[in-house]
């Protein structure tokens, strides 16, 4: 069989990128205020931002948008809607929200309150904000090769589960409101969960009589590596292996804008009917009159489409072993990245890659910084600046659109990475001249250490 990665798609429209000089982004980054957030995407040849909302959508989905029914009860749209997300998730009740966040903040809102702890195997940004916002305590305990980027295990997103039944016991059951679970482990390098760890999890939860939740933004991809790493699901499709994972939880929050294949919206999900009341509740307020409530018709539409794509074979196939190739491209020229690739990205562990500068001057948005002056690379800090104390990695994280770059760019990113390796011993470290009380990181204003300035901290 050819090795060649080929993108299981022809490509129908094109959109143009502007090439610019190092001169010009050196001002650029400069008038960024060396956070990559601040940058005009015009200003971006290859955006690895994020994988959020930034995929391009199919053929199918595009025709699907013209099906939008945008009354405003009663949708048509969320009929469809409804009955694709429960083919997949199984959970009787669905909210649609605007983004993955809104579905945070109203899950956390109806069931936190000050004191409580929400473990998580690693919260990302908005779950950890959400959850610390109504005065709760985020709590991380992903297994220990989760916190070790050169380690290789075939399932880092696992949740420690001893040091989960440890937290259950020292707290107490009705300090946990909810357990949940990130799939794929976002801020531990895209790492995925194993069936296995989620019965454990489910298994601790049922005895403590503690809700499940998931957080499935990646799910697909979580569903595919399973299929390639553990015993006994080689034989079972991504949508079987999904709907089998999700079976052991009682709820979900997702941002469709990763493995829904769409360009915004999201959903929250739950099997408990009296939470579901309050949570619709707290919709109609913030959210909108439902059925559709934060969202068109047409992104309901879309949204009950690109779920189903997600989990198509031939298209994880190709998104993993692309995402793979990048990473092993730079692996065998000595940079250090989070082994073994992720699905969604690759994260450049940016202590070991830049070991110069202390973490209190921010390694990775440094990392971040040169890669963009080197080639027009945007990428993300995931570390110390997005985190703060509660961070255990500096990571930079490289998340590829969905259907949208080929396998040229991604050679590209290669040699500009390779590039950055050969200089890093030059490159200085970073200091806050501006911070944001809540997720700092996409505010944030830093200047190269050694600079002076009149900018209020």
């Amino acid at each position: 069989m050819p090795r060649t990665i080929i993108e299981p798609f022809r490509i129908k429209s094109v959109e143009p990128i502007r090439w610019t000089t190092r001169e010009e982004r050196e001002n650029l980054l400069r008038a960024a205020h060396y956070n990559l957030f601040l940058l005009p995407a015009a200003d971006v040849l290859i955006d690895l931002l994020t994988d959020s909302g930034t995929g391009a959508m199919s053929t199918h989905q595009w025709a699907a948008v013209m099906e939008g029914d945008e009354s405003y009860a009663g949708s048509k749209s969320f009929d469809r809607f409804r009955a694709s997300i429960q083919d997949i998730f199984g959970y009787r009740h669905v909210i649609p929200t605007h983004q993955g966040r809104a579905a945070e903040r109203i899950l956390f809102g109806v069931t936190c309150k000050r004191g409580d702890v929400v473990p998580n195997n690693t919260h990302f940004d908005t779950t950890r904000a959400n959850v610390e916002f109504v005065g709760a305590e985020a709590v991380d305990l992903v297994i220990p090769e989760g916190r070790e980027p050169r380690t290789t295990h075939p399932f880092k997103g696992n949740m420690d589960v001893p040091a989960l039944e440890q937290l259950i016991e020292r707290v107490g059951r009705e300090r946990v409101p909810l357990v949940m679970l990130t799939v794929t482990n976002n801020s531990g390098g895209g790492q995925p969960v194993s069936m296995e760890n989620i019965l454990q999890v489910s298994g601790v939860c049922r005895k403590n009589r503690i809700p499940l939740y998931f957080d499935a933004c990646r799910f697909a991809e979580n569903a595919y590596f399973i299929k390639l790493r553990e015993n006994g699901y080689d034989c079972k499709t991504p949508k079987q292996i999904a709907q089998e994972m999700f079976s052991h939880g009682d709820g979900c929050t997702m941002s469709a804008k990763k493995d829904g294949m769409a360009n915004t919206g999201g959903f929250l999900c739950t099997n408990d009917d009296l939470l579901a009341q309050h949570e619709k509740d707290l919709v109609v307020l913030t959210e909108g009159y439902p059925p559709s409530r934060g969202l068109a018709g047409r992104d309901l539409e879309a949204i009950a489409v690109g779920v189903q794509e997600a989990l198509e074979e031939d298209y994880l196939r190709y998104r993993i072993a692309s995402t793979a190739y990048l990473g092993n491209h730079i692996a065998e020229q000595g940079v250090p990245i989070v082994h073994p690739p992720g699905g969604h990205a690759i994260y450049l562990d940016a202590r070991a890659f830049l070991p110069q500068i202390p973490t209190e001057q921010f390694p990775g948005v440094a990392l971040a910084a040169e890669l963009y002056l080197e080639g027009g690379i945007r990428s993300v800090e995931i570390g110390s600046l997005m985190f703060g104390a509660a961070a255990k990695m500096d990571l930079v994280r490289l998340a590829i659109p969905r259907r949208v770059y080929t396998q040229s760019h991604i050679d590209y990113v290669v040699e500009v990475i390779l590039e950055v390796w050969k200089t890093r011993e030059s490159i200085r470290g970073l200091k806050l001249t501006y911070e944001a009380p809540f997720l700092r990181h996409f505010t944030a204003r830093l200047e190269p250490v050694g600079t002076e300035t009149a900018s209020a901290r």
